[in-house]
């Protein structure tokens, strides 16, 4: 007779082997009721233009009807600058009719900002145009270039005369100018990012005081100090100080920003490999930020070229081309453009407008050199220092292939010998 056994350890056994593990519940996941929509806030749509197109004719119409026949408005700026109002309000009602209201803010800000900017390049391009016509009939002589006015009278003809000693003067006092401020401004930027500290503090205090100090001032301190007091006569010498004063904390604030955005792990990098403070800044800071401190000084130029008041207390005025920085009166273009128009006569006012056309494109070339100097970021090379340095690494691999040539065992030459 078999007995079987049922005893509770051996029935425990066969259950724990035999059952399935237990499963994994979820909770059931409701489907999304709605997809969200994607906003798109910079593209610029058929809709949009209409919407902006007709709240501005709307506006235009509305703003006409209440300068003519509701209020005793005059005067064109006020009906611009109701229409420009009355056009983003409406403009924004009509973007709410489509638009949630993240997109309504998006879109009437991008309507303010784009006219804004569209008003400051109109403004731009309105003085550059008006200056270059009302000087027209004096710049398109070549005597205007060649020759000053030591002979000319104020009712000559625009064939005689010109702005020589004006175009002199102002290259040689911008020229001492920069020659004092490049190496002042430079080093000094250099100091307020190396060494921070209390008389750091002080001098950068100091340079922002600098930066508000009306142009005038300047030309005050450079008369009462070098004119009155140590008896220097009025000299481009004397103009180009004053010059030198309003520009040099210009070039150490935009050398000092400039100085900000080279990254610190170039020169932890510098340090780590036991590189002196000094070696840091020749060999890695100036390089990387060498883009940006020549737009520093570019601008620091430009400011310099347009400045009157200081050259009139310091420098005087003449007729006469002066190419000596140290003796005798000097002219710049600036003081040239406001003591003609000052005149009132035609032919005057054409010579001044002239110089002051010679000017913007002076001022012009300077930005546009600036922009192709500084729009290079940090170790990106021209086409000529790429060439260059192609053409180094290719002479390099040749030597090193001659090299290793050399040391072949079958040239009977140790790698040793050859420094392999």
């Amino acid at each position: 007779m078999t007995t079987v056994d049922t005893s509770p350890a051996t029935t425990s056994t066969t259950t724990s082997t035999t059952a399935a593990p237990p499963r994994t519940t979820l909770p059931p996941r409701t489907p999304p009721s709605g997809q969200q929509a994607r906003r798109q806030l910079g593209t610029l749509r058929t809709t949009d233009l209409l919407a902006f197109f007709g709240a501005l004719a709307a506006s235009a119409t509305m703003t006409g009807l209440l300068w003519t026949q509701i209020a005793p408005f005059t005067g064109l700026v006020g009906y611009v600058v109701t229409t420009w109002c009355l056009g983003v309000l409406l403009y924004a009602v009509l973007t709410s009719f489509d638009e949630n209201r993240p997109t309504v803010w998006a879109r009437v800000a991008a309507v303010i900002v784009h006219s804004l900017a569209a008003l400051v390049v109109a403004v731009l391009a309105f003085i550059v145009v008006y200056t270059f016509i009302k000087g027209w009939k004096a710049v398109v002589h070549s005597n205007f270039y060649t020759q000053d006015m030591r002979s000319t009278g104020p009712r000559d003809p625009l064939t005689d005369g010109g702005a020589r000693h004006a175009i002199v003067g102002t290259l040689i006092e911008v020229g001492i100018a920069l020659a004092i401020t490049v190496p002042l401004g430079l080093v000094t930027a250099v100091f307020l990012h190396e060494i921070p500290g209390r008389f750091s503090r002080f001098v950068r205090t100091v340079v922002d005081a600098m930066t508000a100090l009306p142009d005038v001032i300047a030309g005050l301190f450079i008369y009462a100090t070098l004119i009155l007091i140590l008896g220097v006569e009025q000299s481009g010498l004397a103009a180009a100080t004053a010059l030198a004063v309003t520009v040099l904390p210009i070039i150490i604030r935009a050398s000092d920003v400039v100085l900000r955005l080279v990254p610190g792990g170039l020169t932890e990098a510098s340090y780590a490999l036991g590189s002196p403070q000094w070696r840091t800044v020749r060999r890695v800071t100036l390089p990387t930020a060498r883009a940006g401190l020549a737009t520093a000084v570019i601008l620091g130029a430009a400011r310099a070229i347009g400045e009157t008041s200081p050259v009139l207390l310091t420098a005087g005025a003449t007729d006469h081309t002066n190419t000596d920085p140290v003796h005798g009166p000097m002219m710049s273009l600036p003081l040239m453009a406001y003591s003609k128009i000052e005149t009132g006569q035609p032919n005057e006012m054409a010579r001044g407008f002239g110089a002051a056309a010679v000017l913007l494109v002076v001022v012009l070339v300077l930005f546009v050199i600036g922009r192709i100097i500084g729009g290079r970021g940090a170790g990106q090379l021209t086409s000529r220092q790429l060439r260059r340095r192609t053409a180094a690494s290719q002479r390099d691999r040749r030597r090193y292939d001659e090299r290793h040539i050399a040391a072949a065992p079958g040239n009977g030459t140790h790698p040793a010998d050859t420094g392999g």
